[in-house]
């Protein structure tokens, strides 16, 4: 390396510059009464990992919920932000139908399902929602929100079709078995397009949806 030129420089120079991995695994949640909010997300079937108290002026609450690689935190003495400011946090699940109703189930105040009126994404608060599940029910396109007691707001959406870049490339992953059985749908009706082109059965069915289902997510990524 010349004098001058640094680390960073260099990598860039040979085209051989990486990013090191930087995971999101705490969001912070400003909250006014630490043990309220504590029984709220009690409430919701989280999982509590953590709740440490140093003194009286610092408390340490951390929740996961089902399925994360990503926790809140909450508690006293960890964060300067206004209690309930903490808005548009995404909870994704497979069918928000089905994670609603369970929220619904557990005494949780949520909105009806909606979709946008101009796009995939929503509008910030109310503004744009419409009634019901997007119409083509496409992927990131469902929603349904609910808020804690201090008005921290959260938002259901439903993602069952990943873009580009979110999965390894060589891994096929299915997050449910609704996503499943919509992989094994899928590959039913090209098959059946197969056969009818080839003339005949094709014993081998099962070989031919594992490669189609393999190839599906592949050039999905």
């Amino acid at each position: 390396m010349s004098n001058g030129q640094t680390r960073s420089d260099a990598a860039t120079t040979t085209g051989r510059a990486s990013l090191a991995d930087m995971k999101l695994e705490v969001v912070v949640i400003p909250v006014s009464d630490v043990d309220r909010a504590k029984q709220f997300y009690i409430g919701l079937g989280w999982r509590l990992d953590v709740d440490i108290a140093k003194n009286d002026q610092f408390r340490v609450v951390h929740f996961t919920p089902p399925g994360s690689q990503c926790s809140i935190l909450f508690g006293k003495g960890v964060t300067t932000a206004a209690p309930g400011s903490a808005q548009g946090l995404h909870l994704i699940v497979s069918d928000v139908s089905a994670a609603r109703a369970e929220l619904v189930e557990r005494g949780v105040d949520v909105s009806e399902i909606f979709h946008d009126v101009g796009g995939v994404f929503h509008h910030a608060g109310e503004e744009g929602r419409v009634s019901g599940p997007h119409p083509e029910r496409k992927s990131y396109g469902s929603f349904a929100s609910f808020s804690d007691p201090d008005g921290n707001g959260w938002v259901l959406q439903e993602v069952t079709t990943r873009l580009p870049g979110r999965v390894e490339t060589h891994d096929t992953t299915f997050a449910s078995s609704i996503e499943l059985a919509g992989a094994l749908r899928r590959a039913a009706a090209a098959h059946g397009e197969h056969e009818k082109l080839a003339g005949q059965h094709d014993e081998n069915w099962p070989d031919w949806y594992a490669e189609f289902i393999v190839g599906e997510q592949a050039a999905s990524k």
